[in-house]
């Protein structure tokens, strides 16, 4: 039987790993189970156990995070012929994935069928943000899961919102990541007009800060830009998945998304330049190379 202060997590990637961490502080026993060998041995050298299988974590606990790509991992990593089903033990499901509502509600239904608790928890925030506690878990299931849950929750974020059933979750997260994507695009794109007038991204982005163009995304991403340090926090890959979640999701209610289309323009040019694995501030490396030549001087023209 799995101990009850003991937590497993699936994925060891940027988020997992800082989900990792807030739950050792919060004195959880973890075990964690990554298909990269180096990824798994990271979590033991900072005190977690890995696993060498979903199973094994199943086995370990009776509670699982969640943290990876998408909702086609999520199914797998549950469902499975090797997944988390596969033998008994665990009693409740956190999926810190930013996935697709329908068939989130769908599995949710099917595992509260097997008395399964399933939540959806994605996180609003960097993976720099969740390992300080400030990011913002958007929360999707049922009260009682939830009650269930909490001290898992509570170690997680301390900002919590509970936005209703299975679904609700990756709908927020979803809304609230267009409006965060735009800020950066936006911030990215003025940096880059600012620059073509003379003014210094340094400059710039000291004015920013200062008058009411601000924003979380100027910021948390600003220095990056300024710096052209990209080392990922989160990645663009994992953002223009997103986009394509968010457009599918707004075209099957009826509604248009524009600047959502134009921003996910921008960053498949940018993952085909091989920028996907940098954090997304290097959307402003996607706007610099759309930098247009001058219009020729006409040698006829004089000056008035």
């Amino acid at each position: 039987m799995a101990a009850k202060d003991s937590i497993g997590i699936v994925g060891l990637g940027l988020v997992g790993t800082a989900l990792a961490r807030r739950l050792m502080a919060a004195g959880f026993e973890v075990t964690g189970f990554d298909l990269r060998e180096e990824a798994r041995a990271a979590l033991a050298g900072q005190g977690g156990r890995q696993a060498a299988s979903l199973a094994e974590v199943a086995g370990a606990a009776s509670c699982v995070v969640l943290a990876v790509f998408d909702t086609a991992d999520v199914l797998s990593v549950v469902e499975g012929p090797e997944g988390l089903l596969s033998v008994p033990g665990v009693r409740s499901i956190i999926d810190c994935s930013t996935g697709t509502p329908h068939e989130l509600q769908a599995l949710a239904a099917r595992l509260t069928a097997r008395g399964i608790a399933f939540i959806e928890a994605p996180l609003s925030g960097s993976s720099q943000q969740i390992a300080a506690g400030e990011a913002t878990l958007l929360l999707g299931g049922e009260t009682q899961a939830l009650r269930q849950c909490e001290a898992v929750l509570a170690a997680m974020a301390g900002q919590r919102f509970h936005v209703g059933g299975a679904g609700m979750g990756a709908r927020a997260k979803l809304a609230t990541n267009l409006v965060l994507g735009l800020n950066r695009a936006a911030l990215a794109e003025g940096m880059v007009f600012a620059e073509s007038l003379g003014i210094a991204p340094e400059q710039f982005l000291a004015l920013v800060l200062a008058s009411p163009a601000t924003s979380g995304a100027a910021q948390a991403k600003g220095r990056m830009m300024v710096d052209g340090d990209f080392a990922p926090h989160s990645r663009i890959r994992q953002h223009l998945k997103d986009l394509a979640l968010m457009i599918d999701s707004a075209s099957a209610a009826g509604q248009e998304l524009p600047l959502s289309q134009a921003h996910a323009a921008l960053l498949r040019a940018a993952v085909a330049a091989g920028d996907g694995e940098l954090d997304n501030a290097a959307i402003i490396r996607e706007l610099r190379r759309r930098k247009t030549a001058p219009p020729p001087t006409d040698p006829n023209q004089t000056s008035p």
